[in-house]
């Protein structure tokens, strides 16, 4: 008796479990949806409430009024819009393309879609091609600062042997008349680079036509040269390397840049080697760099062979 009595005051005993779970979804639904304000927007979905009221102020996403005291408040939907919106943000799009995503009155919508992601992996796919350029060119300029670095912190001026690797190098034939600065940011191969629409990198080289009047500092023509991010034709380059060289870094002002000469020429004649009438200079760092002319490193390079044929292949110092 004690149990029935206390089912009878127990409201649930009337109802079957069906019933329960249709007033439990009834009451879940009839309930007032959920409404954020502005600051609860910002929190919630890590966006500054600047940002919200742009884009209130643009149409995106605007919050709704309350018919009685005309409270601005956003809805759940409003809410999770702000995320798709970001996401669309992650990829690039701009907020015109996506007013047009949000909207949905475009006749062919996927179609729509379909093309403005295309054009935005071609867009992408440019900036990809624009930031692995820059990467080259920052990375390429840093290594001849440390290179310079190292050099001048470890005071080198040995002459050494080695065998320089061929490169094709974009090149341009120019007469030197003894300016070495506007030889080195030359007006001319850089509007040659511009005109094949490319990018430079690495140091600059010098082929001077003749090792004697550079080691008398004398001018004479000379062919300008450097690595390109992008491909050149063939006639536009000139192979630099794919020989022994003898070589030897000259620290300071480069109008005295012949003592280097004047050291090598008797260098190779003390150690039996026949030096290449033409010679290079390899730019480390320079004006493209510094205006402290002290501060300067060059590489000068020239292509050498032993003079006895007896010794062949053979390079001791």
């Amino acid at each position: 008796m004690a149990h029935a009595r206390q089912a009878l005051f127990e409201p649930d005993c009337f109802f079957s479990t069906a019933e329960k779970g249709r007033a439990a979804y009834l009451m879940e639904h009839s309930m007032p949806e959920k409404r954020y304000s502005i600051g609860e927007m910002s929190e919630i979905c890590n966006i500054s409430k600047k940002t919200l009221r742009y884009y209130d102020s643009i149409g995106i996403i605007t919050p709704c009024r309350h018919d009685f005291n005309n409270y601005r408040y956003y809805t759940k939907d409003a809410l999770l819009s702000v995320l798709v919106l970001k996401y669309y943000k992650q990829m690039g799009f701009t907020l015109n393309e996506m007013r047009a995503f949000f909207e949905g009155k475009i006749p062919n919508v996927y179609k729509e879609i379909s093309s403005s992601f295309q054009n935005k992996i071609k867009e992408l796919t440019l900036a990809k091609q624009e930031i692995e350029h820059q990467h080259a060119s920052v990375c390429g300029w840093y290594d001849l600062v440390h290179e310079a670095e190292m050099v001048i912190e470890n005071d080198i001026h040995e002459i050494s042997v080695k065998y320089v690797e061929p490169v094709h190098l974009l090149s341009l034939d120019h007469t030197y008349d003894n300016d070495i600065k506007s030889a080195i940011i030359s007006i001319d191969f850089t509007n040659h680079v511009e005109n094949m629409q490319n990018k430079i990198v690495g140091p600059v080289i010098i082929n001077f036509s003749s090792f004697e009047d550079r080691m008398k500092v004398l001018p004479q023509p000379v062919r300008l040269m450097q690595r390109t991010l992008l491909p050149c034709p063939e006639e536009a380059c000139a192979v630099f390397g794919g020989t022994m060289m003898a070589t030897c870094y000259h620290i300071g002002h480069i109008d005295r840049i012949g003592d280097v000469y004047r050291r090598i020429y008797h260098w190779a004649d003390q150690h039996d080697y026949a030096l290449s009438k033409d010679s290079y200079e390899r730019y480390v760092t320079d004006y493209w760099t510094t205006g402290n002319c002290e501060q300067h490193v060059t590489e000068v390079m020239v292509a050498i062979h032993r003079r006895s044929a007896a010794t062949g292949l053979g390079c001791n110092n």
